[in-house]
C-alpha cells in the first residue's frame, strides 16, 4: 500500500485539496481530525494540555478552547514547542491506527493530510508528499477574506509554520493554487497521475514497519 504526504501553509487550499481526493474514492487520514480526538474531554493529551497550560484554556463545559490555547501558543514558541511535544506522538498514534485500518482492508492507497508534515515528522515512511502551495500574499488575502483574520493575525500565523517557499522545494509534487476550482482540481489530477505512477518507496506501515509504532 502506498502512503502518501499531503501538506501545504495556512491559507494555501489543502482543505480543499484533501476534499477533493475524498470525493475521488481516496482515503484520506486527517491530522486535524486526529488532533481533536486526542484532545476531547477526558483523554490523556487533554488532561497534559490542562496539566501545562493551566485549567483557562478549558472552556465551562470542559472542553478545550482552542481559540484562547492558539493565542498563547502562536504568540510564545516555547509554548508551542511544548504543545506540540504533547500533541504529536499522540496524533501519531492516532493515524497509525487508522493506516493499518486502511491496510487490512487492502486499500491501495491512503492519503495522510498533515498540515505541519514538515515541521513535526518529516517525510519518513511516505511514498511521495503533496504539497499544496499558494504564494504568501495569496494566503495572507485568504486569511482574511475568508477567516475573518487581520492582516496582523494572518502573518503570525503563516511566521509559525516553514515558509510554503520552502516546502514546496522538498518534493517535485506541487499542486499550484492560485486560480479557480477548476483550474485547481486540474491541477489535482495532474499530480495524483505523478504519484500514482511513483513506484513506492516507503515501508508498509501495516506491518509496523517505519516511524509509526515508534511514535506511538
Amino acid at each position: 500500500m502506498k502512503v502518501i504526504g499531503l501538506t501545504g501553509g495556512i491559507g494555501t487550499g489543502k482543505s480543499t485539496v484533501s476534499a477533493m481526493l475524498r470525493a475521488r474514492g481516496i482515503t484520506v487520514v486527517d491530522a486535524d481530525e486526529a488532533t481533536r480526538a486526542v484532545q476531547a474531554p477526558g483523554s490523556e493529551g487533554l488532561g497534559r494540555i490542562v496539566e501545562t497550560f493551566g485549567p483557562g484554556v478549558l472552556t465551562p463545559s470542559g472542553e478545550l478552547d482552542r481559540a484562547r490555547l492558539a493565542g498563547i501558543v502562536f504568540k510564545d514558541s516555547e509554548a508551542r514547542r511544548r504543545l506540540n511535544a504533547i500533541v504529536h506522538p499522540l496524533v501519531r498514534a492516532w493515524m497509525a491506527a487508522r493506516v493499518r485500518e486502511a491496510a487490512e482492508r487492502g486499500e491501495p492507497v491512503v492519503v495522510l493530510d498533515i498540515p505541519l508534515l514538515y515541521e513535526s515528522r518529516g517525510e519518513e515512511g511516505l511514498d511521495a508528499v503533496i504539497v499544496v502551495y499558494a504564494p504568501p500574499e495569496l494566503q495572507v488575502q485568504r486569511l482574511v477574506e475568508f477567516r475573518g483574520m487581520t492582516e496582523a493575525e494572518a502573518h503570525e500565523r503563516i511566521a509559525a509554520q516553514m515558509p510554503i517557499e520552502e516546502k514546496r522545494h522538498r518534493t517535485r509534487h506541487v499542486i499550484r493554487n492560485v486560480g479557480s476550482l477548476d483550474q485547481l482540481r486540474a491541477e489535482v489530477e495532474r499530480v495524483w497521475r505523478e504519484v500514482v505512477a511513483d513506484p513506492p518507496k516507503g515501508p508498509d506501515p501495516s506491518r509496523g514497519a517505519g516511524p509509526w509504532p515508534s511514535h506511538g
